[in-house]
């Protein structure tokens, strides 16, 4: 498998965020089994399919709160988090704060704090 295919492999991943993206629907649109994509990913990105996924979910979700005034458990829900609860343990895990301190201190500098 060539550097190019996990490359769009990635970025279906990102382009799809919103649909709930899987595995077996990713390794469909690239044309190889589920077990070899899984594999392959890992071996170049040097993370689980998973992982990439919950890492592109978090940054979705943390641009959203910066460049959006939705609601945050619309925000959750919209990047497959299963409450706001769910998405503000990841945030902690990531960030160190939660959603709404990431939010308020994206506003108050112009830069924004990134993953």
């Amino acid at each position: 498998m060539s550097v190019q295919t996990i490359e769009t492999m990635a970025k279906w991943i990102e382009n799809n965020i919103t649909e709930n993206p899987t595995l077996k629907a990713m390794s469909s649109y690239v044309g190889y089994s589920p077990f070899y994509c899984s594999a392959k990913f890992r071996e170049h990105m040097g993370m689980t399919y998973k992982q990439f996924l919950a890492q592109c979910r978090l940054r979705a979700a943390a641009y959203d709160l910066c460049s959006t005034d939705d609601k945050i458990t619309d925000i959750a829900f919209r990047y497959g988090y299963s409450s706001s609860e769910s998405l503000a343990r990841a945030f902690a895990a990531a960030f160190k704060c939660s959603p709404r301190q990431y939010r308020k201190a994206s506003s108050a500098s112009p830069g924004q704090p990134g993953l």
